[in-house]
């Protein structure tokens, strides 16, 4: 799979980058019309070792294998029912997105504080696409900068429904899978080299140890 630029770029909302073969307009609509909010809760169906965690460079993961314990509160029954495919916005503030962070479920389920939103994607949305669309902090932060009140404490004042009145400018179903998929490419070949990067170092600090008196 390969990028292809558009070489007679007209204006309008299509991006000067495409996957191989793609020619439709992308359009412009309110996030609302490709996520509906989930409302499920965890009732006496799961239990702390089912919380998950929302991380700006790892995605949706559980919350002790990624933090070494849970940071759940007394009582999870209000909690927020995660399935693979869900997106998931966090509604708390980060150096680079103080406005909260949007990243979908991959490969695994459980549940989310009561303060997070849930949300399926609908018949014209592939959920991978919405976390790659969002990935780039700027055009998250322009997204969610005119829905977000700030209250005290840097706390985020949005609902669940209000999360999604901003507009975003989303191509084909079709099109959207073929960009997510191009994005798990390259994330699982920069995984390869990072783990080879890790193997050399060690390799090197071995050498180092051994190869001098």
């Amino acid at each position: 799979m390969s990028l292809k630029p558009i070489i007679s770029y007209r204006g309008g909302k299509t991006p000067p980058m495409r996957i191989e073969g793609f020619t439709g307009e992308w359009r412009q609509r309110k996030l609302e019309e490709f996520l509906t909010i989930r409302e499920d809760i965890a009732g006496d169906n799961f239990t702390k070792e089912d919380v998950l965690s929302v991380s700006g460079d790892y995605g949706v993961v559980n919350q002790i294998e990624f933090q070494g314990r849970s940071f759940a509160g007394a009582s999870i029954s209000k909690y927020r029912v995660v399935n693979r495919g869900n997106v998931v916005y966090t509604k708390s503030p980060l150096k680079a997105n103080p406005y909260g962070i949007v990243k979908t479920a991959k490969d695994i389920e459980g549940i989310v504080s009561p303060l997070y939103a849930v949300y399926d994607a609908k018949e014209n949305c592939d959920p991978d696409f919405v976390q790659a669309y969002f990935e780039h902090k700027d055009r998250l932060n322009n997204y969610l900068r005119p829905l977000v009140n700030k209250g005290a404490k840097n706390t985020l004042l949005i609902s669940d429904a209000g999360a999604l009145q901003g507009d975003v400018i989303f191509p084909s179903k079709e099109e959207q899978t073929a960009i997510s998929n191009y994005f798990k490419e390259l994330d699982m070949a920069i995984r390869l080299h990072e783990e080879e990067l890790e193997r050399l170092k060690s390799l090197k600090e071995s050498c180092l140890q051994g190869m001098f008196v």
